[in-house]
């Protein structure tokens, strides 16, 4: 069979990871087999093990990857200056740029994460939960400023990120909108819902 190929500067286990998130999003985590992910990358499945142990390790790297990245930005945005209208622009824009750029990680992150074992799992459930607390602590810091109107944080962030998931449908669509209109629309739509 064929050696593992990929982006160049790319190692042969980021290589199998990228070419899992799409199989993972194609068939399902359950579904899809190391035969499957061999066939996928291109190689024997024996050889698969000598860069990765499971497919369980797989699914962990890549809901943390996003889960990381997501809290990285928001450490940085929570103690920036910034006025919060601000902070919540960046934070919004960068979840429709992973969903544009990363988009089989987000969606594997987003919908697979149940498969992840124990202790994995808390963690993640963990995280996810202490970053939708920390979106809403930000909006609700915009309504005591007076930047944001008095709205309920915890749907705000409920209605962010639902809309931002939706761009799944345009993943899977004939792309009438570019991406750049895309983010445009959506970045101006969110934030006017926040507006005072």
């Amino acid at each position: 069979m064929a050696k593992i190929q990929g982006k160049k500067n790319s190692t042969k286990k980021e290589v199998i990871i990228e070419k899992a998130s799409k199989l993972f999003r194609e068939k399902g985590f359950g579904a899809a087999s190391m035969r499957d992910l061999a066939e996928h990358v291109g190689v024997e499945a024996a050889s698969l093990y000598n860069h990765i142990q499971s497919k369980s390790e797989i699914l962990q790297t890549i809901c943390f990857k996003v889960a990381n990245e997501f809290m990285t930005n928001l450490d940085t945005l929570e103690t920036s200056p910034q006025p919060i209208l601000k902070k919540m622009e960046a934070i919004i824009r960068l979840h429709i740029r992973m969903m544009l750029d990363r988009y089989e990680f987000v969606y594997i992150s987003d919908h697979e994460w149940r498969h992840l074992p124990e202790p994995y799992l808390s963690n993640f459930l963990n995280q996810r939960r202490n970053y939708r607390k920390r979106l809403g602590d930000i909006i609700e810091e915009g309504i005591a400023r007076g930047e944001i109107k008095a709205i309920d944080p915890y749907t705000a962030v409920l209605v962010i990120l639902s809309a931002i998931s939706g761009i799944d449908s345009w993943q899977r669509s004939r792309k009438t909108t570019s991406a750049e209109a895309l983010e445009s629309n959506m970045v101006k739509y969110l934030i006017e819902g926040l507006k005072k």
